[in-house]
């Protein structure tokens, strides 16, 4: 396939030859090959795809049934809560794949979800997007989080413990759980760890969502990670805390991340929405320290977390916000925003690079604009999304 007449994030026009799932070539006036079919982009700015690295779609789509009424973190939860043990498979799959196919049409081609496991609930999360997996698995890379709820510590963690070891032969891809929520932070951390070595799975956990400075879980997770060599394998989402540091303990703790090799995804929808509710003068972004994590190396992705539920009633389920919300409230540049939605977030979910290079994932999206900074600030309708090398939504 010829990608022609389009203009690339740096400016410049070019076309761009796929071949199969990866990228051929690119250059001014390629010559269409013949038989070869032609896209034409003249008036659109083709970027890699961006990837959703943290979803919760069996959540999504709930906010027209579950209120959450004090509006912060603990309200969401104990409205979910409520709910929970009423999910069916059924309703469940419906919610998560019409989301999923959201995501996709705005040009998400990689969706990373976290599902909920727990004693009420058992496997009937993981086992329903399982479901959704395999029904779309020609069109997006669905990879799926083994969110255990607590406690997996104490005398009555062992049944979640259980549980999400189980979640893993019904279609679970990536260790997941909430440490800053247990009664014994590290040995949950250490217990994650442990089941991911075991099984050869991925890490992605909450960590530290909330404005609370004496709650520092990513200093445990770093060292831990550093101690066992897991670099490029672990995933500390949220991560908010870390922006109500002093500005000369954000710098330590990043640079410690950086050499652990802890990828970390920030949420600005979500956290915007959930923190910082009791502090109404100057009331905190809750945002983690993107600047400081930067600087030092360490890959930021960016994503949308919740798609109207009791956490974030609103939402489109379109990357490009999340990247204008880095802008205005995160302080990154449009450069910076849209490397953490695309690039960054492939590398946090252990995918390879998607760009427009010879060798590149043939993950794009065309997007009508003059600009990146354009297609950001309007977030036009009008797109193309290549996945595999193949056109799927237009």
């Amino acid at each position: 396939m010829l990608l022609r007449g389009a203009t690339l994030a740096d400016g410049r026009h070019a076309d761009v030859r796929l071949d199969g799932a990866t990228v051929a070539e690119a250059g001014p006036a390629l010559p269409p090959l013949e038989g070869e079919p032609v896209v034409e982009l003249d008036g659109y700015v083709l970027l890699p795809a961006p990837a959703e690295p943290h979803a919760h779609l069996d959540k999504a789509l709930t906010a027209d049934l579950l209120a959450n009424r004090s509006g912060d973190l603990l309200g969401a939860i104990e409205a979910w809560h409520g709910h929970r043990p009423h999910l069916t498979h059924d309703d469940i799959v419906a919610r998560a794949s019409t989301a999923a196919r959201v995501l996709l049409g705005n040009g998400a081609t990689a969706v990373r979800t976290h599902v909920d496991i727990a004693a009420d609930v058992g496997l009937r999360c993981v086992e329903a997007l399982a479901d959704v997996k395999q029904q779309l698995a020609t069109e997006l890379d669905l990879q799926i989080v083994a969110l255990v709820a607590p406690p997996t510590t104490g005398p009555y963690g062992q049944t979640h413990q259980d549980l999400v070891a189980a979640a893993f032969d019904v279609g679970a891809d990536v260790v997941g759980g909430c440490p800053h929520l247990e009664l014994d932070p590290v040995l949950a951390i250490e217990q994650s760890l442990d089941l991911a070595e075991r099984l050869g799975r991925p890490v992605d956990l909450h960590m530290d969502e909330t404005l609370d400075a004496e709650v520092l879980g990513l200093v445990d997770l770093a060292r831990s990670v550093h101690r066992r060599g897991l670099a490029g394998h672990v995933t500390a989402s949220h991560c908010v805390s870390l922006g109500a540091q002093a500005p000369d303990r954000q710098a330590e703790i990043a640079a410690f991340a950086a050499v652990a090799g802890v990828a970390v995804v920030t949420l600005p929808q979500t956290n915007l929405y959930l923190q910082g509710r009791t502090q109404a003068v100057s009331t905190p972004r809750g945002l983690t320290a993107l600047g400081p994590l930067l600087a030092a190396g360490v890959t930021v992705a960016a994503g949308g977390d919740n798609l109207q539920d009791p956490f974030n009633p609103v939402g489109r389920g379109d990357p490009l916000e999340a990247a204008s919300l880095l802008v205005t409230a995160g302080h990154r540049s449009v450069d910076e925003a849209y490397e953490a939605i695309s690039t960054a977030s492939r590398r946090a979910m252990g995918l390879p690079r998607a760009g427009v290079a010879p060798g590149d994932a043939a993950e794009l999206l065309a997007i009508r604009a003059r600009s990146l900074r354009e297609a950001i600030a309007f977030a036009p309708a009008d797109r193309v999304v290549i996945h595999r090398g193949r056109v799927l939504e237009r």
